[in-house]
């Protein structure tokens, strides 16, 4: 069996989507299952990954496609052209069975999914994206089950200048209609959004991301203290974000929350941060060691273990990657009960949660784990321990694996009934 993973990057370019794709496609090949990548935008040049090449001529058109597009609030529709092309590649040619990933942004062409599909096709969903009119989020708003239309968040990634969303989410629900789909979803909480989407029409499965347990895993937290430079004696909150100005990640409900901690606990606790996002110390009152963004998974571990408390305050998340990482290396987790989150951390479990936008809640959740040494003990514990057994690397690609050869199979006896009905 040969997979073929279709992203826009084949890393950490697309953020968490790349990263879990090439977990998966790692894991996959580690099992004896050969997997590739094609995408458009790539980071290595390790011959099982393929890059979306396109003409001049085909680069001149889809550039004038583009700017129409963006004049009348579309996404995701100018590279028909080179979408197309993807059949003629030699890795989509050759391979037994497809499997999307982030596929928006300038990579392919929704409307040449009913082509693309012709082969079994998985498509795992990140984010609302595959469901919504333009955004990846919706948050508050449902419009996205009846059709869009008077979008309330047009600044909401990917941005539109005009409100075309009912137009655009017929346009999906057209290609939708013509496509043959398995869709993945890797959290409770989107599965439940897309039974209840256009996406209704496909069989539809929960298997949640994974990660290499023996690389993230509860390093001495002293021992890493150390090396990160970080003064023993101290509790140790961590963070991380793209940006604090990211109101989807919620670096606004974070200062605030830090501000309101008790001056008295405050001095004996420290931030760290990961991500292109900066805490300033002047900004809530503690000392503040920001590493910029991580690459590596051995070095992020050591930082994730470094932490008493990882604290999240996103407002919108499928999965909450960074939570199952945070969990592999003994780290309780404090977030708001959004989105997928709810999967991983578990009330007094693996974290705590806070309801929605409530700041003196999350300040609260996280005091109470400063304050509590043995509660975080038993739940760094409960964390390590549900990692590893749901959300083992290796179990995360045999899930895959079992749903690739469950279609396969499916797709070989629909041919064989086909071939008997026409002889």
């Amino acid at each position: 069996m040969q997979v073929l993973q279709l992203n826009l990057s084949d890393y950490s370019l697309t953020g968490g989507t790349g990263i879990t794709m090439h977990r998966l496609h790692a894991g996959i090949n580690k099992k004896g299952i050969e997997s590739k990548i094609f995408c458009a935008r790539n980071q290595s040049s390790d011959n099982s990954i393929a890059v979306q090449k396109r003409c001049y001529t085909v680069r001149a058109v889809e550039a004038v496609l583009r700017k129409l597009e963006v004049e009348f609030g579309l996404n995701d529709i100018s590279r028909v052209i080179s979408s197309l092309n993807i059949r003629k590649h030699e890795a989509y040619r050759t391979t037994d069975i497809i499997n999307l990933h982030c596929i928006h942004d300038e990579f392919i062409s929704y409307l040449a999914l009913p082509w693309l599909t012709k082969k079994p096709t998985v498509f795992t969903i990140h984010d609302m994206w595959a469901f919504t009119g333009h955004c990846t989020s919706s948050y508050e708003c449902e419009r996205w089950r009846s059709g869009c239309g008077e979008c309330p968040h047009l600044e909401t990634p990917p941005k539109v200048k005009k409100d075309n969303t009912r137009l655009e989410w017929n346009l999906k629900n057209w290609a939708y209609s013509r496509s043959l789909l398995h869709v993945v979803t890797p959290s409770q909480w989107i599965y439940d959004l897309a039974q209840k989407s256009m996406l209704r029409r496909f069989p539809i499965h929960y298997i949640p991301h994974g990660l290499d347990t023996e690389v993230y895993y509860p390093h001495n937290k002293e021992h890493c203290r150390s090396v990160l430079g970080i003064p023993s004696g101290k509790k140790v909150l961590m963070f991380g974000t793209t940006s604090v100005k990211d109101y989807r990640k919620g670096g606004d409900l974070l200062i605030k929350a830090l501000q309101m901690i008790p001056a008295s606990l405050k001095s004996e606790t420290v931030v760290i941060t990961i991500g292109h996002g900066k805490v300033k110390s002047e900004d809530i009152g503690m000392p503040c060691f920001n590493f910029g963004y991580v690459d590596s998974d051995s070095f992020k571990a050591i930082i994730y273990a470094a932490a008493d408390i990882f604290i999240y305050p996103t407002r919108s998340d499928s999965f909450g990657l960074v939570s199952m990482e945070s969990l592999a290396c003994g780290t309780p987790v404090v977030t708001f009960r959004v989105g997928g989150l709810t999967d991983t951390v578990r009330p007094n479990i693996t974290g705590l949660l806070a309801e929605p936008e409530n700041i003196t809640q999350f300040r609260d959740c996280i005091v109470q784990l400063l304050e509590d040494e043995n509660l975080r003990a038993t739940m760094s514990e409960k964390c390590r321990q549900i990692a590893v057994k749901e959300y083992s690397l290796e179990l995360y690609a045999q899930r895959y694996i079992d749903l690739y050869h469950q279609i396969l199979k499916f797709s070989t006896d629909k041919n064989q009934v086909k071939s008997n009905t026409n002889n």
